[in-house]
């Protein structure tokens, strides 16, 4: 299926009863297939969502509030369309569930079948929310260059490294990351961090080659990709990890991270922004 017939930038009607039917996958191959990412993937990771509007039911009718994170792994064949997700999460807004443990179980089943893949997920209660934080991607700041650009659509050819000097070790990081909705043109505004082991990547080309997915369209994830993928072309770095946090929209945000070296997945720790 793809973004065009799902119901991203439709007047719907919003449901408040539990509807599987409401989840729209997108099939990751394609966006794949454009900026050439090879078979097997050169890369794993995973997509970490965080949902702020969850409700439902008791038994006896007495509403439930939770945050809610789901991972879904890279190598899924499909991603699932964010107002879909959306709409599916509010239709449990006026569902009766016997447990919380029932209903997480239920959201895991219909997510992992229309990602096809296992998807994890995993609820916070109200009594957990004093414990969260928020906190910063680490690293060095790319924002401290002052420079000039003037290129607003991803252009590799800004990626410069240098491969006479000896290898490195840097986390790099940038607020500047912005792009838009395919279907609806609104924008996403994000944050990045790339981490890498190889030849010094020049730290303003790399600025410039962020700032110029302002005016590009694509999903998260496959912006995240077409980073992941042009920064290794085009740097040739030995260890590569490329992981983004997206300010929420629709009460979802979401987190694309993907590396092509053993290390754990970030500790979902929401920015100041989100």
């Amino acid at each position: 299926m793809t973004p065009e017939q799902s119901q991203l930038g439709r007047a719907v009607a919003y449901q408040d009863h539990y509807d599987p039917k409401l989840l729209f996958a997108i099939d990751r191959l394609r966006a794949r297939m454009e900026i050439d990412v090879p078979a097997p993937l050169p890369f794993f990771g995973a997509d970490i969502w965080n949902a702020y509007e969850l409700s439902w039911l008791t038994p006896r009718g007495k509403p439930q509030i939770a945050l809610a994170t789901f991972v879904v792994p890279a190598d899924s064949p499909n991603i699932i369309e964010s107002k879909s997700f959306k709409l599916y999460l509010g239709s449990f807004a006026q569902t009766p569930f016997d447990s919380t443990e029932l209903m997480r179980d239920t959201i895991k089943r219909d997510v992992s079948a229309v990602c096809g893949a296992a998807v994890q997920v995993k609820l916070t209660q109200p009594f957990e929310f004093g414990k969260l934080v928020l906190d910063e991607l680490s690293g060095t700041s790319l924002d401290r260059l002052d420079l000039d650009t003037d290129i607003y659509h991803p252009d590799p050819s800004l990626l410069k490294a240098n491969h006479e000097e000896a290898p490195t070790e840097e986390t790099l990081v940038s607020n500047l990351l912005k792009s838009n909705c395919p279907v609806t043109g609104q924008p996403d505004w994000g944050s990045v961090q790339i981490r890498y082991v190889g030849p010094p990547i020049d730290h303003a080309g790399l600025l410039r080659y962020i700032i110029s997915y302002r005016s590009h369209t694509g999903f998260h994830e496959q912006c995240v990709e077409r980073i992941f993928m042009d920064v290794l072309r085009a740097c040739a770095p030995v260890k590569l990890a490329v992981y983004a946090r997206y300010t929420r929209r629709g009460g979802l945000d979401i987190n694309p991270f993907r590396t092509n070296f053993n290390q754990p997945l970030p500790d979902n720790a929401r920015g100041a922004r989100q």
